[in-house]
């Protein structure tokens, strides 16, 4: 082969997928807010030397496919046949390209260092695959534990795996041992091509199960952080709301809503952490909507901002800063509020109190502050709405 070799990764996308247990075909399930077939096409279409991204369909999934690539600058999909190897086949015939990495749109973390070790591969033999070496026992048995396998010498093979396109078609097409093959690999070999094996990934795994996009939806979560503080004077009164909490005291808070500030930073910290705004943008206080308003609604809200950003509420840590009253009698009061509120555990609030020590506005017992934390976990690519 002279000059630069043209690269192609063809995408087969054609299968029901109807084990993952959302009635529709797995490829097009949203992961971490986008297809999975997505996510795939977007691994590929990132590795330099890759020219060209063929992705083949099944029958009647246009609308699916369409709605899922959304606008992406790919080829027409290629429609695919009754087998993966008939899909394969069309692909393959529908491409111009000297090398081809064929993979499943159902593994969509495919990380670059394994691409180039597929690539590399390839100037020792005629094909490459992705593999993971056996750890766990084998063993033979029907109901009843048979004999162990030696696991030496056995891999879990992947995709993507990569040919020379004329030498893999051609392998397909005189394809002929009465079964369907399970990977393209097997073809080659029974066609006498070399296969080597290189490491693999376990990202890799197919997601199949509803327990594999379970797994994989955790995996497009990262951890976001962020802080909320608040503070609020004081009014004649006998009581003030902390934490969702009424505790009696010679004085109010005075503020348009309750003005319980331990909610008010909370919910600033939860609104922080989808960079969805602080409290004030979502209930203005020039809102008569909101005078005298129970801070319950705005933590409620913040809370269902974050869950429909996709988000997961890991761990809040608010800290009240006062004088009087003494919060230590109300803590695990306050604490489960919170966590009923947020809908998690109360091993995963943490309310803590400390004071000035007479200094400033709190110390001079002229109000009450409170900052607080908050750690989610969300997707990245989600746009968080930003008014009540």
């Amino acid at each position: 082969m002279t000059g630069t070799p043209k690269i192609a990764a063809l995408i087969v996308a054609a299968g029901q997928g109807a084990r993952s247990g959302e009635g529709v075909p797995k490829q097009y399930r949203p992961v971490g807010g986008k297809a999975v077939i997505a996510h795939t096409v977007d691994a590929l279409a990132a590795f330099p030397a890759i020219d060209v991204v063929q992705v083949v369909i099944g029958e009647g999934q246009d609308a699916l496919y369409a709605k899922a690539i959304d606008g992406r600058a790919l080829p027409p999909p290629v429609r695919g046949g009754a087998t993966r190897r008939d899909s394969v086949i069309a692909g393959l015939e529908a491409i111009e390209a000297d090398i081809v990495l064929i993979h499943d749109a159902a593994r969509p973390f495919l990380s670059a260092a394994v691409i180039g070790r597929l690539l590399a591969a390839l100037d020792g033999s005629d094909g490459a695959v992705p593999a993971l070496a056996v750890a766990d026992t084998l063993a033979r048995g029907d109901g009843l534990l048979g004999d162990t396998v030696s696991r030496d010498g056995l891999h879990r093979i992947q995709t993507p795996q990569v040919f020379r396109r004329d030498a893999i078609l051609g392998a397909h097409r005189i394809w002929n041992e009465g079964r369907e093959a399970t990977d393209d690999a097997q073809v080659a070999r029974a066609a006498g091509l070399s296969v080597a094996i290189v490491e693999g990934d376990s990202a890799l795994d197919k997601l199949t199960f509803p327990v594999d996009f379970e797994a994989a939806e955790d995996r497009m979560l990262i951890s976001r952080t962020a802080q909320g503080f608040d503070v609020h004077g004081f009014t004649s009164g006998d009581a003030v709301q902390l934490g969702g909490v009424r505790i009696a005291h010679d004085r109010a808070l005075a503020g348009h809503s309750d003005a319980d500030v331990a909610l008010h930073a909370l919910t600033d910290a939860l609104l922080g952490t989808i960079a969805a705004g602080d409290i004030g943008s979502h209930f203005p206080p020039s809102d008569a909507r909101w005078k005298g308003a129970d801070s319950e609604i705005f933590l409620a809200h913040a809370r269902d901002l974050v869950r429909a950003a996709g988000g997961v509420i890991d761990h809040v840590d608010v800290t009240i800063i006062c004088e009087a009253p003494k919060i230590g009698p109300h803590r695990d009061a306050i604490r489960d509020r919170i966590a009923a509120l947020l809908g998690i555990r109360a091993g995963q609030v943490s309310v803590k109190a400390t004071t000035t020590e007479r200094l400033g506005f709190t110390g001079r017992r002229e109000g009450i502050a409170a900052q607080a934390i908050a750690t989610v976990r969300a997707p990245l690519i989600q746009q968080c709405r930003t008014s009540a």
